[in-house]
């Protein structure tokens, strides 16, 4: 019994968080309950997941202390926003207090009654929360930013501190709201993500169409999908045409075209004709929830500065007491300063040094960084990665399908006797290619087809595949030959002329094939895996970020790697490479420059992608191979995305040091007003509020990076 409820696991959405220290005391709560062998909060995306058997009641009753609330992930509904002034009723009512109480006490003076009143009436309803958390925590010895500023407050009271106490109580709220505020700013860039996708679709079931939820749509489904109408199910077309806006899974800029045999991914928008879409995946399993959960887990995953953060911090507040008691306790006992002087320069030293701005340093980046990086069609798989790639010195790149579009085009097509029409010679091969299921017949074909030339008009009769030479067949009546140099060469017509121009473009890297009649070769024709338009950019822009190695990875023949590195501009080709080769290149590179990024398809890479400081995948979207193997996944399998995340993971580790040294300077220079005992509580919670407030704007400054687009 006890190992099936160790087994069991339950995820929910959390409601309410306000720091990153109340998300790590609700976590060890929860752990404290009966029936639960685990948990774990993720703070950035608000979420909490249970090994064992607590109810959503015991779970909020671990989470009171900050009146939160507990939903279950799956149909998990966003509450509606309270009003302002319900939600910040008792802020509000304490600022009021507060106002009066300076108008009394300028009224009456400094000692009246009806001052002193306002004050601990302001005191009593900001920090009614704060009070009752912290006297828990101090009875239990925990001391969190909550401890520390209860008795700063309490100690403010006691030597007659009135004023400051309530402003600090005030100053405290306002800076916890603005927090909250932030890091739920931070979320929402994923929260977006859940909205996109309709949560019903229009199903054709036995012949009737009716509007069904997607929790209850199953893989095999017809989904009708009319102009206008966002795609709410991953699917197949099976009928129709249409030109569908992929941006929110893959940041494409442009619509893709889609056609029956296509795949559709649920959120995107079809913009323009009407489809029939046969569902292939259940809601649960659409690239868009895989995408949510990925990045979701990806937030919780600690970076290395967070650890380090986390570590510090555990040391720093007990630190903080023990300087806060010396400063209170030596110079009366030592230097024959005033008791009432110091006690309040040590309560003072309490609240600027609540570890609050240095706890949310890192978190509010990396979640930021995280979600930024998704919305632009890049899936980073948890904060090291994020580090790690804003590290790298060196980018290996397997070229098949990453840096070359994977399928092969014609390049030329030369007629050289004869005295045919190109187009009418082309044509008259591409009917003969029609027949084919040769690699290359796809390419030749589609050259026919940007052409526009009619292919399927000639007829073919004797098709014959001439087994490692090439095709021949009757073309409107007329004997065409296609192949290599070996299916001429019987006919001893294949002149030098020939035969230098094929070396010369398989120099290049090319595959050469002849065209011609019985008569001997007409014309010739050139093949090879296109490099992507983006291709050559991107290794400019990678250049221009500072990467001083880019190479290129190939199992391809020395000559047509040569070629395409040449046409590239990588700065290193490694040719003739089996997968495990892949793995030795990457290594020595890594030896040679440090960490080092790989990027390739996620498949046959898969050794090399798990050897690298990061494995980046061109996973289109919806690949499932990609997303598991990879640290790194480039959803549009869009090359030009790759700058984009290191430029974004370089600003992510910059703004985390910025937000260390603003968290720990500032109050650095807060407390060295101590010496001349100028430190005031006032001064001390603009500090700590200072640094809270400027470390989180400046992480949220993440969120407006985006990818540098060509003009």
């Amino acid at each position: 019994m006890e190992a099936e409820q160790s087994a069991e696991k339950n995820v929910y959405r959390v409601q309410g968080f306000t720091c990153a220290g109340c998300a790590g005391k609700f976590e060890r709560n929860v752990k404290e309950l009966d029936g639960v062998t685990d948990a774990k909060v993720n703070f950035g995306a608000a979420k909490l997941t249970v090994m064992g058997t607590a109810s959503i009641k015991e779970i909020e009753k671990a989470g009171a202390f900050e009146h939160l609330k507990i939903l279950p992930e799956k149909g998990a509904v966003e509450t509606p926003a309270e009003p302002f002034i319900k939600k910040h009723g008792a802020l509000l009512a304490s600022i009021g207090f507060i106002a009066f109480g300076y108008y009394s006490l300028f009224a009456y003076g400094e000692e009246s009654l009806p001052s002193i009143l306002a004050f601990l009436v302001a005191i009593i309803i900001g920090g009614y929360s704060l009070f009752l958390t912290g006297f828990k925590n101090l009875m239990r010895l925990e001391f969190d930013m909550r401890t520390l500023m209860t008795i700063a407050v309490i100690g403010a009271a006691i030597i007659g501190e009135w004023s400051e106490g309530a402003v600090v109580v005030i100053l405290f709220a306002i800076s916890e709201a603005l927090e909250s505020y932030s890091m739920d700013r931070a979320r929402r860039s994923i929260r977006s993500l859940m909205e996109i996708a309709p949560k019903t679709a229009l199903i054709r079931r036995n012949g009737l169409e009716s509007l069904i939820s997607v929790d209850d749509i199953e893989v095999g489904d017809l989904m009708i999908v009319k102009p206008g109408q966002k795609i709410a199910m991953d699917g197949r077309v099976i009928k129709g045409f249409s030109s569908v806006n992929q941006a929110p899974i893959t940041g494409e800029s442009m619509p893709a075209e889609k056609s029956p045999g296509a795949d559709v991914f649920a959120g995107t928008l079809n913009e323009e004709g009407f489809l029939e879409v046969e569902v292939t995946k259940l809601a649960e399993d659409t690239a868009i929830s895989k995408i949510i959960h990925l990045v979701e887990e990806a937030q919780a995953e600690r970076a290395p500065s967070q650890a380090f953060v986390d570590k510090f911090a555990k040391y720093y507040t007990p630190a903080i007491m023990a300087v806060a008691l010396l400063v209170a306790v030596l110079p009366p006992l030592f230097l024959g300063g005033a008791w009432e002087t110091w006690i309040y320069q040590g309560l003072a030293v309490l609240v600027v040094g609540c570890p609050c701005a240095l706890v949310i340093s890192t978190p509010v980046s990396i979640v930021t960084a995280i979600g930024n990086a998704a919305r632009n069609g890049v899936l980073i798989k948890g904060g090291i990665y994020l580090e790690e790639l804003g590290s790298i010195k060196a980018v290996a790149f397997d070229k098949t399908g990453t840096l070359t579009k994977g399928t092969p085009a014609v390049t030329d097509f030369e007629v050289l006797a004869g005295g045919r029409s190109e187009d009418e010679f082309f044509t008259k091969i591409a009917a003969l290619e029609n027949k084919s299921q040769h690699p290359l017949a796809s390419a030749v074909l589609k050259k026919a087809r940007d052409y526009n030339l009619p292919f399927e008009s000639p007829v073919v009769e004797d098709f014959t595949s001439v087994t490692g030479k090439g095709l021949k067949g009757k073309v409107d009546g007329e004997w065409i030959y296609v192949g290599n140099a070996s299916l001429f060469e019987e006919s001893g017509k294949l002149d030098s002329k020939w035969t230098e121009r094929m070396h010369s473009l398989q120099r290049e890297g090319k595959t050469v094939m002849l065209a011609g009649t019985d008569k001997g070769p007409l014309a010739l024709l050139a093949a090879a895996d296109e490099v992507r338009e983006s291709s050559i950019r991107v290794i400019d822009q990678l250049k221009e970020l500072g990467i001083s190695k880019t190479v290129m990875l190939t199992g391809d023949h020395a000559a047509t790697a040569e070629a395409v590195g040449r046409q590239l501009g990588v700065s290193d080709i490694k040719a003739d490479l089996l997968p495990e080769d892949k793995l030795t290149a990457v290594k020595d590179v890594q030896q040679s420059y440090g960490k080092t990024a790989m990027v390739g398809d996620g498949v046959n890479d898969a050794p090399a992608l798990a050897a690298a400081s990061v494995g980046i995948a061109m996973g289109g979207a919806g690949t499932d191979t990609a997303l598991e193997t990879a640290d790194v996944a480039l959803m549009g399998d869009d090359l030009k995305k790759l700058p984009f995340a290191i430029d974004l993971s370089r600003r992510t580790l910059v703004i985390i040091k910025q937000n260390i040294a603003f968290a720990l300077g500032l109050k650095l220079i807060a407390l060295l007003l101590v010496i001349p005992g100028w430190l005031t509580l006032w001064i001390a919670i603009f500090a700590d509020m200072g640094a809270t407030l400027l470390v989180t704007a400046n992480g949220l400054r993440l969120l407006r990076v985006k990818e540098k687009r060509d003009r």
